[in-house]
């Protein structure tokens, strides 16, 4: 059976997450159900609203170039990073909603590829669905890494901590030493993608971020929670007792804690080739 996923994402943010969308979307292997913007706040954007606002409009204009309607299908999320009391919004009511529809033995699969605003605040607002859903969450370092601060992970840290403490079945896809490997130029991406629409305007957005300096790459990082949910076996992880993280975005280890798993190596080169087999087939 194909498994049930949604997809939570702050798409403006990077280059990365607009791959990840165009691959959950193109992949047979799953079923991709929702997808929920997510709240950022750099140099893209004047604050974690409007961070999530555009967000919500390059979804729609993802989905819109592969004539998919995105009325029920794509969700505002959070306005603000988590604070004294949860986020409640339509992304929050409709995971809450779609969560309550699965069980333990059919988990609802979460996928999350920015600050997990939307669904720690899900998880507060309806402990319940600790139990119906697997979260697969890129963010935050590798353990061994000299701090755990992330792009991710820092941008709302207690919707971080609510998903290293409240049990719920976590799979965390580290970014440097982890998915840092997923990088790639864009002569690789002209030669590998196809000319359809859509590669084109990968490759537009890759440009964009590079300068139009060719000779430098781009790491793709949140491709790799897809690749999970595709196929395990090229997101390779082990099971550790999750740790606390502190406010300074440090990680200690206490064995009495339960488990989460944590990808440790990825196998960067079967990961690109499904990505340009699927997107190239658009031409």
């Amino acid at each position: 059976m194909k498994i049930d996923v949604v997809l939570d994402t702050d798409t403006y943010n990077e280059v990365d997450d607009q791959f990840a969308l165009i691959y959950a979307i193109l992949s047979d292997e799953i079923n991709l159900i929702a997808v929920y913007a997510a709240p950022f706040h750099n140099e893209r954007s004047s604050g974690p609203e409007d961070g999530m606002l555009r967000s919500y409009d390059e979804i729609c204009r993802l989905t819109k170039l592969l004539n998919i309607n995105s009325d029920g299908f794509v969700f505002k999320g959070s306005k603000r990073f988590l604070g004294d009391k949860p986020c409640y919004n339509d992304a929050i009511r409709d995971l809450i909603k779609k969560a309550n529809e699965h069980s333990k033995d059919n988990p609802l699969y979460v996928a999350a590829i920015g600050a997990p605003t939307n669904i720690s605040s899900a998880i507060l607002l309806a402990p319940e669905i600790i139990e119906k859903i697997k979260v697969i969450w890129l963010g935050g370092n590798e353990i061994s890494f000299p701090y755990a601060r992330e792009f991710n992970l820092k941008q709302d840290i207690k919707a971080s901590k609510v998903l290293f403490d409240c049990g719920v079945s976590l799979v965390q896809i580290p970014c440097q030493k982890v998915a840092s490997h997923l990088s790639v130029g864009v002569p690789e991406l002209k030669a590998c993608m196809g000319n359809s629409a859509i590669a084109k305007e990968l490759i537009n957005i890759v440009l964009d971020a590079i300068n139009n300096d060719l000779a430098t790459t781009r790491v793709i990082w949140d491709i790799a929670v897809i690749a999970y949910l595709i196929n395990k076996d090229w997101v390779l992880t082990n099971f550790v007792h999750s740790p606390i993280l502190s406010d300074d975005f440090m990680y200690s280890v206490d064995k009495r804690r339960h488990l989460i798993e944590i990808a440790y190596q990825l196998k960067r080169n079967d990961i690109f080739k499904d990505l340009y087999k699927k997107i190239s087939s658009l031409s």
